[in-house]
């Protein structure tokens, strides 16, 4: 597997399985100049693996893009570790940002958050608000979250403020191998901010930087109970105000009994665009 010697700005990491239209979306999305960063693709066990070629016939050669195979589907935290842990290891960037297959980026993604890394260094993690869209019926809403610290601190109780895919992060903040946590089943990114957030500020850039694909087969809505749970563990494990973490615990348990076409619905409602 090949290293890369030279600085970066930062690495891209995305877990891939089975889905190459959906890669090629997102990599086709991607700004920002070839020589100051690279892509990291953990392709997690898909029946049939992709290769350099694959990629390289729909986008810029100029892209250094390095493909972690493993031998079988371990799942979307072994992924996310395997890649982060390769990442650690080459030592030649500020910086890890994350992108999962079929979401894309508006081209000023990248160069607004590496500034605003660079100008502000008590920030660890950064995110953006982003927009859901159903690509199928064309359905879409808007995630606002708060943007500064504090505010965030005491959101994270309720909810992940962080979208997964619209996120960089500081790699000096993840040593000792605190990589994803494999104690809380889909939602490892929920835990994971949150060991961030308790070594430095996090952030959120007030534009939509990103689009997500609402996926009715993905993770979110196949496995919503499971993951439901592994966000009540998080904000028991994490949440630091007793009266919010109580709060937050309430209202997790609450969508357990709430269907999920009326969430939907209701967010629609009030964040469609």
């Amino acid at each position: 597997m090949k290293s890369y010697p030279q600085k970066f700005d930062f690495y891209l990491l995305i877990p891939f399985f089975n889905n190459l239209p959906g890669l090629l979306q997102s990599l086709q999305s991607v700004r920002y100049e070839a020589d100051k960063f690279a892509v990291v693709i953990v392709d997690d066990g898909s029946t049939l693996p992709i290769t350099l070629e694959d990629l390289y016939h729909h986008i810029s050669r100029d892209i250094s893009v390095v493909i972690i195979q493993l031998p079988r589907n371990k799942g979307i935290t072994t992924a996310l570790n395997t890649g982060l842990q390769w990442i650690l290891n080459q030592n030649n960037a500020q910086f890890v940002a994350r992108l999962d297959c079929g979401d894309t980026c508006t081209p000023e993604r990248f160069y607004h958050q590496v500034a605003f890394l660079k100008q502000h260094p008590e920030i660890n993690l950064i995110g953006s608000w982003c927009i859901f869209k159903d690509h199928t019926s064309n359905i879409a809403y808007k995630y606002i979250t708060p943007t500064r610290h504090n505010k965030i601190k005491r959101g994270m109780h309720f909810r992940n403020i962080f979208i997964h895919p619209t996120v960089m992060w500081r790699c000096d903040s993840v040593k000792n191998n605190e990589l994803y946590p494999e104690t809380y089943p889909d939602a490892e990114d929920y835990g994971f901010f949150y060991q961030l957030l308790e070594k430095g500020e996090g952030a959120i850039i007030p534009e939509y930087l990103v689009t997500c694909e609402i996926n009715h087969k993905g993770i979110s809505l196949s496995s919503r109970k499971k993951q439901l749970k592994s966000r009540i563990k998080v904000v028991k494990e994490y949440g630091k105000n007793r009266v919010l973490r109580y709060l937050g615990v309430f209202k997790l348990r609450l969508l357990l009994i709430i269907p999920y076409n009326l969430v939907f619905a209701l967010k629609r409602t009030l964040y469609g665009v």
